[in-house]
């Protein structure tokens, strides 16, 4: 199992819990390495086991999810966190997702389709239900990057288009004929210039403006 994803589960709920390990337990490359019940156990947990995916619910007593999340980023752990969760009010969606989640997924979800959202994000991409994206999108507020746009690069478009396309760097840097290092720098830099805090922002951003489908933003 050395090169299997490393899964940490931190929901509240044991029954939950154990469902999840059940069945990701079979899964030949994703590996259940710790459980947690609550949002400040996640994080000491996170911090001790050092998993690559993190599936995290969001409404726990004590530290919540998105209290988790935002501790996790403010550590600098690097694991990727999927939100796993029942809920799918704007008002909880919109802060996971600010916080730095990799993806937002329902807890209805078919457990073979959990499966490959737990890989996706693994590979760096932004995974959103369309729901949950309709929702983010919905919002009056264009937010962070609005009137950005002139400043970004040709090659800062072409790239931010592939990352709202769910590409990895990998799979950006093979479709552009780049080093992923130098992938990195771009994204890095669309970041800044947009002033956003991860690529689901900025995914979300390409599509509200229009680069995801080619089109010039505003």
């Amino acid at each position: 199992m050395a090169d299997a994803i490393k899964v940490l589960v931190v929901d509240d709920h044991q029954v939950v819990r154990r469902g999840l390990r059940t069945f990701l337990e079979v899964q030949e490359d994703i590996e259940v390495v710790g459980e947690a019940a609550d949002g400040a156990d996640g994080v000491a947990r996170a911090e001790e086991l050092r998993p690559d995916v993190v599936l995290m619910d969001v409404k726990m007593p004590g530290m919540d999810g998105v209290a988790a999340l935002r501790r996790l980023r403010e550590l600098g752990n690097p694991a990727r966190v999927l939100i796993v969760t029942s809920f799918t009010e704007q008002r909880t969606v919109v802060p996971a997702l600010r916080a730095g989640a990799a993806g937002y997924v329902y807890k209805d979800i078919d457990p073979d389709a959990l499966a490959g959202a737990i890989r996706s994000v693994h590979a760096g991409h932004v995974l959103l239900q369309p729901e949950v994206a309709d929702v983010l999108l919905s919002q009056e507020d264009a937010g962070p990057g609005q009137g950005r746009a002139g400043s970004l690069t040709e090659r800062e478009r072409e790239v931010l288009g592939l990352i709202a396309d769910g590409r990895s760097n990998r799979e950006i840097a093979r479709a552009l004929v780049l080093s992923e290092k130098t992938v990195k720098t771009h994204v890095s830099n669309i970041l800044m210039k947009l002033d956003l805090a991860d690529r689901t922002q900025a995914a979300l951003w390409a599509v509200r403006h229009g680069v995801a489908d080619g089109s010039a933003p505003d």
